[in-house]
C-alpha cells in the first residue's frame, strides 16, 4: 500500500513490563494472532534472552503469525542477539530488534562508555546481527535526550552496518512534539540515505504526549510508530496503537496516509488485551473506555439524539463500540422520553412533565438512573394518572 503508515505492535515485551502483567506463553499466542488479524505489521514477541519462557513464547509465536513480522528484542549483546535471532528463525517475515542506549546521562551513569565505545559498539553489532538476519530495528535508547550531531552519528553508524529500520524512541517520554519532530527533520538533513530505509517512533506517555509525538514523527518523515494496545507498558505506558490509528483514520485531512488496521476489532482486541494483562481499561480512554461514547449531560443528550456530529467524532461502530445515553442527574427529557420508548412505553408529550419530575428526584439520590428505576419511575406515573381518572 503506498505511503502507508506500519504499526509495530510492542505489547508483548514493553507492554508486559507493566506492573502487574504477566502473559503466559499461550496467552501471549492468542495475543499475537488477534494482533494479526487487526491489521498490525509487526509483532515485537518478547525479549527471547531474558528467561527460557520468553524463548519458548517468541518460539511459538513466530511459528503461528504468517502475515505480520515477528521481532525479537536484544541488547547489543551476543547472546541477546544469538536468542532473538534463534527464536525468530521459524517466522515467515524475521526481524531482530538491537538497542543501545545514547544520551549523556545513560552512557555515563548506566553504560559507563564513551561515544566511540558506543559507536564501535553499534558496527560491531549490527554487523554481526547483519550475518543472520537482513531485516534489522536499530534503536538508539533515550533518543530524544542525546545530542543532535551524536545521535545522527549513531544512527549513520547502524545504517551502515545493516540497519533497515531506525527507531527513535522517547524513552521517558520527556520530548514535545515539536522536538520530536525537529529530530526527524535533522535526521533528514544529516542521513543521505534517509529516504532509503524505513523511520519508527516510540514514544512513552509520561508527560501526556505520546499519541502527539508519535503523529509528529509521522508529519517529519517516520513510516512507522510503535505502541501497545490500551497503551500499556513501563510507569505511564507507551503511546496506544487504536488511539493512534484512529487519530489517523479520523484527521486524514492532517495525515493523508492509510493503515492496514481493522478498526471494528478496536473495541474487542482492547478488551483481549485488558482482560490477559489484568489492567483495566479506565472509563474515561479515548475510543475504548466505557465513557468514549457515553452521554449524560441534558444538553448534550439532546444534541445527539438529534444529530450525532454535535458531540461525537467518531462512530463508535467503527471502532466495535456502542454509544450509551446513561440517566443521571444531568440527563435532559429529551433522553428521559428516548429511554422510555427503547423500554416500551408509549408516552405522550403531555405525561413528559409529570415523568420527568418524578426521574429528577431519583436521579438526585443515585449516580446512574437504571432501567428497572426508569419503569418504575414510569409505571407510578401512569398508576397515578389512571387513579385520578
Amino acid at each position: 500500500m503506498k505511503n502507508k503508515i506500519r504499526m509495530y505492535d510492542t505489547t508483548l515485551r514493553d507492554g508486559e513490563q507493566t506492573i502487574g502483567a504477566n502473559f503466559s506463553v499461550a496467552e501471549k499466542v492468542q495475543i499475537a494472532q488477534a494482533l494479526e488479524d487487526y491489521g498490525i505489521d509487526a509483532i515485537e514477541a518478547g525479549f527471547p534472552a531474558a528467561s527460557e519462557k520468553d524463548f519458548a513464547a517468541v518460539q511459538a509465536i513466530s511459528r503461528q503469525i504468517k502475515k505480520a513480522t515477528v521481532v525479537g528484542l536484544a541488547r547489543m549483546v551476543r547472546k541477546d542477539i544469538d536468542a532473538a535471532v534463534e527464536s525468530t528463525k521459524e517466522a515467515a517475515h524475521q526481524a531482530v530488534h538491537v538497542f543501545i542506549a545514547t544520551s549523556p546521562i545513560h552512557r555515563e551513569s548506566k553504560l559507563k562508555m564513551t561515544k566511540e565505545e558506543v559507536l564501535d559498539k553499534i558496527a560491531a553489532d549490527v554487523a554481526y546481527t547483519k550475518q543472520y538476519v537482513d531485516d534489522i530495528i536499530f534503536s538508539p535508547e533515550d533518543a530524544t535526550r542525546t545530542e543532535t550531531d551524536f545521535l545522527i552519528e549513531s544512527v549513520q553508524t547502524a545504517i551502515d552496518a545493516g540497519a533497515t529500520t531506525i527507531n527513535i524512541p522517547d524513552t521517558v517520554g520527556y520530548t514535545t512534539p515539536e522536538e520530536f519532530g525537529q529530530i526527524f527533520d535533522d535526521l533528514r538533513q544529516g542521513i543521505p540515505q534517509f529516504d532509503q530505509i524505513s523511520w519508527s517512533t516510540h514514544t512513552h506517555n509520561d508527560l501526556g504526549m505520546a499519541n502527539a509525538n508519535a503523529l509528529a514523527g509521522i508529519e517529519h518523515g517516520a513510516n512507522e510508530i510503535q505502541g501497545t494496545i490500551n497503551g500499556i507498558g513501563e510507569r505511564a505506558g507507551n503511546v496506544d496503537l487504536i488511539e493512534a490509528a484512529v487519530a489517523i483514520y479520523v484527521r486524514h485531512d492532517k495525515i493523508a496516509r492509510p493503515t492496514t488496521i481493522d478498526l471494528k476489532q478496536s473495541k474487542k482486541i482492547s478488551n483481549l488485551v485488558a482482560r490477559l494483562s489484568k489492567v483495566a481499561t479506565a472509563a474515561n480512554k479515548p475510543i475504548t473506555g466505557r465513557n468514549a461514547f457515553a452521554h449524560e449531560s441534558g444538553i448534550h443528550q439532546d444534541g445527539y439524539l438529534k444529530n450525532p456530529n454535535t458531540y461525537q467524532i467518531i462512530a463508535p461502530e467503527m471502532v466495535g463500540a456502542h454509544v450509551s445515553l446513561p440517566l443521571g442527574k444531568l440527563s435532559g427529557s429529551h433522553a428521559v422520553h428516548d429511554k422510555l420508548v427503547d423500554l416500551g412505553y408509549e408516552v405522550h408529550s403531555a405525561e413528559m412533565p409529570a415523568i420527568f419530575k418524578a426521574f429528577k428526584r431519583v436521579a438526585e439520590g443515585t449516580s446512574v438512573v437504571s432501567d428497572k428505576q426508569m419503569e418504575a419511575v414510569a409505571d407510578m406515573v401512569i398508576k397515578e394518572k389512571v387513579a385520578q381518572g
